[in-house]
């Protein structure tokens, strides 16, 4: 039988006693696992080890499950930085709220039965909806989708516990979305009405994000580009290939799409406006 500690290790290291006790835990071993310090108790029938995100123990003392982009955060989907916010707490369609000092936690009830840890990543994206800009839902959207981390299934349901007013979004997603980087931008620029051809193959260059009019190319590079010198060389070797084939390549960072957009637009719209003269 595995120790108690072992097994909140193989969950999001925090587990309700009675699913503990299913794998042989009874509540005398789970009492002497909190006496000598190797798992905690954080609220009545709840337990965690002393290493379990805060955030995620908050969010059981406060009822549920962690959720919205910390759930998605920590399943590696891509979500914008932001400073230290509210725990988002999902307790499912009927649960309940449990008080706790300080408590500022933001409640999600939503169709299903909340556990403890984190919320999946569906129930995430669907609560992230509510909470975060629309860009930053679709991105994530997207970068879930891509990642394989939501199924059909997934989709279908977040469809169907979406507002029609998303609707639109979901429908222009796209599985082959690179970065949420990619993801903003496009998205942005659909807002804008500009055109993209996605992930183009060009003879002689290679893969490339976007293409608008035939001529122009669009890039994204993440922040990892900045610290890869051989990565920035294989670009510029591409960005010259392209240029001898007669494509003009604009190429935006992190800090760029995310913090300077309004130095982003002219830079396109002047573009499209070469390649159209």
């Amino acid at each position: 039988m595995l120790a108690p500690k072992d097994l909140l290790s193989r969950f999001d290291g925090i587990a309700r006693g009675v699913q503990l006790q299913q794998y042989g835990c009874s509540r005398r071993i789970l009492a002497d696992a909190v006496t000598n310090g190797s798992i905690r108790r954080v609220r009545p029938g709840v337990f965690a080890l002393p290493t379990t995100d805060p955030r995620v123990v908050t969010a059981a003392v406060h009822g549920g499950e962690l959720t919205c982009r910390d759930a998605l955060r920590s399943r590696k989907v891509w979500v914008l930085s932001s400073a230290v916010e509210e725990v988002h707490v999902w307790v499912g369609r009927a649960g309940r709220r449990h008080r706790h000092p300080k408590c500022t936690c933001v409640t999600h009830y939503s169709p299903g039965t909340s556990g403890v840890g984190y919320a999946s990543v569906a129930t995430a994206l669907i609560h992230a909806y509510r909470c975060v800009p629309a860009e930053e839902f679709f991105a994530a959207y997207e970068s879930a989708w891509n990642s394989r981390l939501i199924t059909a299934s997934d989709r279908r349901r977040i469809a169907a516990e979406l507002p029609q007013a998303a609707q639109w979004m979901l429908r222009f997603a796209r599985s082959d979305a690179q970065s949420g980087l990619e993801s903003l931008l496009r998205f942005r620029l659909h807002l804008l009405g500009i055109r993209l051809d996605c992930q183009v193959e060009i003879p002689g260059v290679g893969r490339v994000d976007f293409v608008v009019g035939g001529r122009l190319i669009l890039e994204v590079d993440g922040r990892e580009n900045h610290q890869n010198a051989e990565r920035r060389h294989t670009d510029l070797v591409r960005d010259a290939a392209s240029s001898a084939l007669g494509y003009e390549t604009l190429r935006f960072d992190y800090a760029l799409v995310v913090h300077n957009w309004d130095q982003v637009v002219p830079a396109i719209t002047a573009a499209i406006g070469r390649i159209g003269d």
